[in-house]
Formats: structure tokens, sequence, C-alpha cells
């Protein structure tokens, strides 16, 4: 493809190369550059592309992509190089996303089986879904495996062009916060977004928690329609600055535009009537737990704004179905539960220990880490709520990365001094699931938090695997 159509609607600031160019492919890792190749240096969390534009012309790149260079370099200087790799993806493939209905869920929690009781609605009316997210990526039945919850620009343009080529009419991803903020879905045209709720989480990115406010609140100035949670506090200020149409959702707040009523919680679902506009329908899910209810009335009001009607929302969600690891029931024989669940932030510890708390009748052992290079105010905040809401906890490693876990540890235990809960701390993952497993009794629910749907445990930037499912049945043929 020519230079100049893959730089189309670009702006450029100076250019020093022939825009007829013949480009064989596209990178931004200078690993990867291969002859004839096009090099976008971009400025990223770790590390700046900038400081490899030397490597990818040794590699062969023909022409090169950035925000400043050396006057010998063949490059196009651009005001923001992030921008323009995306939009160099979008004009590489068609623009892809201008032919799918395109749904973005963000906020701290819920965000992923928002996403899958979204694709489940909406293929239940007949459409082709495609989905991107934290446990994988999906076209229709297909499986793609993921390492991020929102993939870089390029990719995901890639990605689109694929749902585009399979059929898919629609698109539903999590739009994460790092996403918003380093321009991933930079010239993304979403049709509707939602936000989930917003509790402490990637304080090591955003630092403040009105900055990781704002980065969620960027959505809703790309797309048509936001579906907006009253029931927690932020909305009030995405709202004043978004520039979109919005419709409000709450379990508790009769004055949204949907409202959730006659709420019941069981030990295998949640039920209640979804109001709406003069209509009403009882609604049956089959997730426990209270944040279940807030992620339906995610998912009922990007569907109904979509043109599904409420019956048919309310119908299509009784057969839906849990995500690996949320609240994710471990199948083990006994007389006593064994739950896998992704919880990692403060607020997701606490809505799953409530929720499990609801429908317990024996004891509630709660078993948990915190992630190494990441947000360290959070582990002790953490371990005061696992103590004040389990009967027994045991602290152990999550992902500690290139931290020492033991050090990890210790900042989630300072939280828990206070508390007359009983815990022990046993640092090898395997070994604490084990001694979870051993002491359970009759009526007892386990809970496993911090890895869901992650099947290995990342040490010095090595990924081992690790799937707690196989561990629990470890111990079983033991």
């Amino acid at each position: 493809m020519k230079l100049s159509k893959l730089l189309n609607n670009i702006d450029i600031l100076e250019n020093r190369l022939d825009l007829d160019t013949e480009i064989e492919n596209v990178c931004y890792d200078s690993r990867k550059v291969k002859k004839g190749d096009l090099f976008v240096a971009i400025r990223g969390y770790a590390t700046d592309g900038h400081k490899y534009i030397a490597k990818a012309l040794e590699q062969g790149a023909v022409a090169i992509v950035c925000e400043e260079a050396q006057e010998n370099i063949p490059a196009v200087i651009v005001k923001n190089s992030r921008k323009a790799l995306a939009q160099i993806g979008a004009n590489e493939f068609d623009h892809p996303a201008q032919k799918l209905k395109m749904i973005g869920i963000t906020g701290t929690n819920g965000k992923t089986t928002t996403t899958y009781l979204v694709k489940h609605i909406l293929e239940s009316e007949g459409a082709k879904v495609g989905l991107i997210g934290t446990n994988q990526n999906m076209i229709g039945d297909e499986i793609l495996e993921t390492e991020r919850t929102t993939p870089e620009s390029y990719e995901l343009q890639e990605l689109f062009s694929k749902m585009v080529n399979a059929g898919c009419t629609h698109c539903v991803m999590e739009v994460s916060s790092h996403s918003l903020v380093l321009d991933r879905v930079y010239g993304v045209p979403f049709e509707v977004g939602a936000f989930t709720n917003l509790t402490q989480d990637h304080l090591d990115f955003h630092h403040t928690m009105e900055e990781y406010r704002k980065a969620k609140a960027i959505l809703f100035t790309m797309c048509n329609k936001g579906i907006l949670n009253m029931d927690d506090s932020a909305s009030e200020q995405i709202m004043l600055d978004a520039t979109c149409e919005i419709m409000t959702y709450s379990a508790h707040n009769d004055s949204a535009d949907l409202v959730a009523k006659n709420v019941e919680l069981y030990a295998d679902c949640v039920k209640f009537d979804a109001s709406i506009e003069n209509e009403s329908e009882h609604i049956i899910l089959g997730i426990p737990g209270q944040f279940t209810v807030s992620n339906a009335l995610t998912s009922i009001g990007v569907c109904y704004v979509l043109g599904v009607p409420l019956k048919q929302i309310a119908n299509a969600l009784k057969s839906a179905q849990g995500v690996k690891g949320r609240v994710e029931v471990v199948k083990t024989n006994t007389d006593y539960t064994v739950l896998i669940d992704y919880a990692h932030s403060p607020d997701g510890v606490e809505n799953v220990l409530k929720a499990v708390r609801g429908f317990t009748k024996g004891r509630v052992i709660a078993l948990f880490g915190c992630g190494g290079d990441r947000d360290r105010t959070k582990r002790p905040k953490m371990g005061a709520i696992a103590a004040n809401l389990a009967d027994y906890c045991i602290v152990t490693s999550d992902n500690p990365r290139t931290e020492e876990p033991a050090l990890i540890i210790d900042d989630i235990v300072e939280g828990m001094k206070d508390s007359k809960t009983p815990y022990e701390v046993i640092v090898s993952r395997p070994e604490a699931i084990f001694a979870a497993l051993k002491m359970a009794q009759k009526d007892d629910t386990i809970v496993l938090m911090g890895k869901g749907h992650e099947t290995y445990q990342e040490i010095n930037h090595i990924k081992h695997h690790m799937d707690e499912r196989e561990i629990v049945a470890e111990y079983f043929k033991k």
C-alpha cells in the first residue's frame, strides 16, 4: 500500500518522504521491523519508540512516522504518533469500525460480564457479534487469545476487519482507561458507550482517582449514546462532560431512566423487575450477587437503545451464562463450595465477598493476594475488606511480577492487624489453595480471588502456567 493512502486524514507537520513509497507492513515495535516496513514511533507507558528509530532503519524500515527526528531521518513528523497509528490502522483496513455497530463498556468492575451479556442478547436477536475483552476476543463463536483488555490501535483495527469479513454486524468491547488515555481507541465511532462504576484501581498509571475518572469519561465524548450508572457518584461528573445523549440506570434510584425494582438475591441467580418508559419486565439472570443486578442493567440499557425490545431482552437473559473467572463454581463433588473470581481491587473483593456471604450457610474462606508493580495503596485496603467480610483469610501470592512476594503480602497484612478474623500467610499459591481445601467443612464457601480467568502466574516477566481449576483437581486426586 502506498504511504499516501496510509497517511490519509493525518495532520502532517513535516514530510521528508516520497508519498508514493510502497509500504510492506506497519510496525510500532522495532523488534518486528522488516525490509520495506513503516515504523511508527509511539510514546508508551514503559518506553518511548523514538529511542528505536535507528534500530528500525537498520532492520530495513523505509519510512518513519514520529513526533520528532534528526534531520537526516526519512520521516513524516506528526503532532501525535499514537493518534497517527490509530488512523493508519483504520486506513489500511478500510475503516472496518464504520461497518459495525460499535459498543464500548468502561468502568473498574463489571466490564467483562456486561460485554458477554450484551453479546448474548444481541445474538438472540440474530446478530453476529464480535467481542474484545479481558478474558478473550471472539468473532461470533470463534475464540481468539488476548494479552490485554484493549489491544493496541493497529491490532484493534485488524481485529475489526476480521469481524467485518466474518459477517459480524456488531462489536462489543471492554474499553480500558489505559486505552482511552493512550489513544488505542482513537477514532473508533462508538454507537453506544456504557459506564459501570469507578473504584480504586490502576493508580500506578493514573495517580489520582480524578485522573482515573477523567480517563473513563473520554468514552462519552466518542459515542452517540451513553449509558451511565447513577448508583456510582462518578456518573454525575461524567454526565456533565459528556457530548452524547445519556440514559441512566439504577438499582436504587427511581429517578433513573432504567430502574431495577423488587430485587431478589439467590445463591444461583438474581431476580428483579426492569422498568423503563412505562414498560416493565421480570428479569431472571443465573449469576448471583448484587453486582449482577448492576451488570444486567448496563446490558439492558445498551441493548434497549440499540432497538431490542425489553421483553426480548428479558427472555434472552434467562438463558445467559456466567463468565469464566467471575463467581465461577469449581466442580468438586463436596459438601462445600469452591469459587474462582477475578476480584483484584478493593471494590471487587468487597462485592464478591458480600455476594458469597449472602448465600453461604457455613464459613467464608477468602484466599487472595495482590499484583506486583501495581498500586500499593490498595493492598492494605483489600486486606482490611477481606478480614471484615470473611471468616478466615489465607494471604498468598498473585502475580508478583518483579516484586518480592513476601513484601507484597506484608503490605496486605498491614490492613488486617486490627481485625479479629484469623488469617495465615502461605506465599506459594498452590500450597495456599491446598490448605484452604484441607480446612473446608460442610456448607463453607472458599473464594479464590485475583486470578479469575488467568491460567498463569507472572514472575520476573515470565508467565508460568498455573490454572487454579487444575490445582483444585490435583488436590482431590491426591
